[in-house]
C-alpha cells in the first residue's frame, strides 16, 4: 500500500536545492536535460548543483566516459556515474567533503524522435552518500517509455529523474517507499520500470530479488527478471537474439518431475529449433497469479522458492501475466527467435478453457492467434491419473467437443508436442503432496526432489520443514 507522503516535482526539486547538506552533478544524454531543468527552474540551484551537462555527441561522450558498444546501456550509465562521482570528490572533496553529502545523477536515453518512431527506453541512476565522507551507494533503473510524442517522454524523464534523486537522498531507509515514490506525478500509462538494482552501504539489507517482485506487484512493470546469481537484469539484455524456453510453475518446491519436464523440453526445443546452448535462454517463470495478489503475497515464501531456483542455476522471470498468450506476447517483444513453453497436461487443459478469454473479442481463437504467432511451441508432459493409473498424453487428451478440430490442427502442425522422453516413474510426483510431506516430517519427500533442493530445504528449514 502506498503510504508515503507525496510531494510534487516542484516541491522535491526545491527541497533538494534548499538543503545545504546535499551537493552534486547531473549528466543527461538523450531527450534533453529535463531533470536538470527542474532544479534551475524552481530556484536555488546554486546551493545544490555543481554541474549539469549533456555530452550528446558520441565523440564527446566517448572522450569523457570512454568507448562502449551501446550508448543507451547500463554500461554507459555506469561509466557516466563513476566519472561524475569521481570528479566531485577530486574537485570538491577538500572544499565541501566534510559538510556535504555528494551525489551524481545520470541518464542515457533513446526517446521517440524523427528517426525513431518506436517506444523509447533508457537507463537512469544515482551514486550518493547518506552522509559526508561515506562510501557511495547506488540505484540503477531501466525504464520503458510509452509516450506517443517525444515531448511526453521528455517530461516523463524529467519527473522520474527528480523522483529518483529525491528518493535516494531522503527515502533510502525505506526501499519500498522509495520504489513507490518513483511514480509520483507519473502514470504507468507513460512508463514501466522493468529493472531496479540497489547497492552500497545504504542497501546492505536489500534483497534485489524481492525488489524485482515488488516492481511487478505494485504495477511499475508487468515483468521483472533476475539471474541465477540473484543479480537483477533488464529483460531485453537477457533475451536479445535468444531463443527462449520458459517453464511456468509454482516451484513449491521444484520436484524431480519439474526438472525432468524442463530437461526434456530443452532437448526437444533445441532439436526443433536447431540451436545450441549458447543460443537458448531457459527461464523459470513465476506469475503473481501463483504467488497471491496484492498484499496477500507471501514474501518469505517467494524468497524461499527463488533461493532454490537460483541454487539450481535457473534464471527467474516474475510476471503479472495470467494467460499464456500474454506471456508469449511479452517474450516476443524482445526476440524474433523461437519460443518454447514447457507445461503439463493439466495446464494445457487450462489453456483450452474459454473462460480465460472472455475479454477478447475473438475469444479463444484470438488468444491462440497471439499465442502461436511467433513460432511458439508447447512441450507437454503426460499426466498420470493416480486412481486409475491411466496415462493422459497430448494424443488422447479430451477437450471440449467444439474445440476438437482446433486442437487437432495445433497437434498435427507441431504447435503442441508430446514429451515422450519424460521419466514415467516421476509422473506420480505431485508438488502439493511433496509440500505436505515436508510439513508433516515424512522423510520420503527427499526422494521426490533433486538432491540440491532437499539439502537447501533441510539446511534452512524451508516450507515449515519438520526435520
Amino acid at each position: 500500500m502506498d503510504t508515503h507522503c507525496t510531494l510534487d516535482t516542484h516541491q522535491k526539486a526545491l527541497a533538494i536545492n534548499l538543503d545545504d547538506g546535499k551537493y552534486g552533478t547531473i549528466a543527461e544524454i538523450g531527450a534533453g536535460q529535463e531533470t536538470a531543468r527542474w532544479f534551475f527552474q524552481v530556484g536555488g540551484a546554486a546551493g545544490t548543483i555543481a554541474k549539469a551537462m549533456s555530452a550528446y555527441d558520441m565523440k564527446f561522450s566517448d572522450s569523457i566516459y570512454g568507448t562502449c558498444s551501446r550508448y543507451v546501456s547500463r554500461e554507459r550509465l555506469q561509466s557516466m556515474l563513476s566519472h561524475e562521482y569521481r570528479l566531485l570528490n577530486e574537485r570538491l572533496g577538500d572544499l565541501r567533503g566534510d559538510k556535504c553529502a555528494f551525489f551524481a545523477f545520470a541518464n542515457t536515453v533513446a526517446a521517440r524522435s524523427f528517426s525513431q518512431s518506436s517506444n523509447g527506453h533508457g537507463w537512469l541512476g544515482i551514486s550518493f552518500q547518506r552522509c559526508p565522507g561515506e562510501d557511495a551507494s547506488r540505484i540503477d533503473i531501466h525504464v520503458q517509455l510509452k509516450g506517443q510524442e517525444n515531448i511526453q517522454d521528455q517530461e516523463t524523464l524529467g519527473l522520474l529523474g527528480v523522483n529518483l534523486i529525491y528518493a535516494a537522498l531522503y527515502l533510502h531507509a525505506s526501499p519500498e517507499e522509495l520504489l513507490l515514490s518513483l511514480l509520483d506525478q507519473l502514470s504507468t500509462d507513460l512508463l514501466a520500470i522493468d529493472m531496479i538494482d540497489f547497492s552500497g552501504p545504504a542497501f546492505t539489507d536489500v534483497d534485489n530479488r524481492l525488489m524485482a517482485l515488488r516492481l511487478v506487484q505494485h504495477g511499475l512493470s508487468s515483468a521483472a527478471m533476475f539471474q541465477a546469481d540473484g543479480k537483477v537484469v533488464q529483460p531485453a539484455d537477457m533475451l536479445y537474439k535468444k531463443a527462449v524456453l520458459v517453464e511456468r510453475s509454482r516451484f513449491r518446491p521444484p520436484t524431480r518431475l519439474t526438472m525432468s519436464l524442463l530437461d526434456c523440453s530443452y532437448q526437444a526445443f533445441s532439436k526443433d529449433a536447431s540451436l545450441g546452448a549458447d543460443d537458448i535462454i531457459v527461464l523459470s517463470e513465476m506469475t503473481l497469479h501463483n504467488l497471491g495478489q496484492g498484499e496477500d503475497i507471501d514474501v518469505q515464501d517467494f524468497l524461499q522458492r527463488a533461493e532454490i531456483l537460483c541454487a539450481l542455476g535457473k534464471h527467474v522471470l516474475i510476471s503479472d501475466y495470467g494467460e499464456f498468450y500474454r506471456l508469449a506476447q511479452y517474450l516476443s517483444g524482445f526476440t524474433r527467435m523461437p519460443i518454447g513453453v514447457a507445461l503439463g497436461v493439466p495446464t494445457l487443459l487450462q489453456v483450452f478453457n474459454e473462460k480465460y478469454y472472455e475479454d477478447l473479442g475473438g475469444g479463444i481463437l484470438e488468444s491462440f492467434g497471439r499465442l502461436f504467432k511467433n513460432d511458439l511451441r508447447l512441450y507437454v508432459c503426460p499426466c498420470l491419473d493416480r486412481e486409475s493409473g491411466e496415462l493422459t498424453t497430448v494424443h488422447n487428451l479430451q477437450v471440449e467437443q467444439h474445440l476438437t478440430h482446433l486442437y487437432k490442427h495445433l497437434l498435427e502442425n507441431g504447435y503442441i508436442r508430446e514429451l515422450e522422453a519424460v521419466d514415467k516413474s516421476k509422473l506420480s510426483i505431485y508438488s502439493h503432496d511433496v509440500l505436505e510431506k515436508i510439513r508433516r516430517g515424512e522423510p520420503d519427500w527427499k526422494d521426490m526432489v533433486p538432491e540440491t533442493v532437499a539439502d537447501i530445504i533441510l539446511e534452512k528449514r524451508l516450507f515449515d520443514c519438520k526435520g
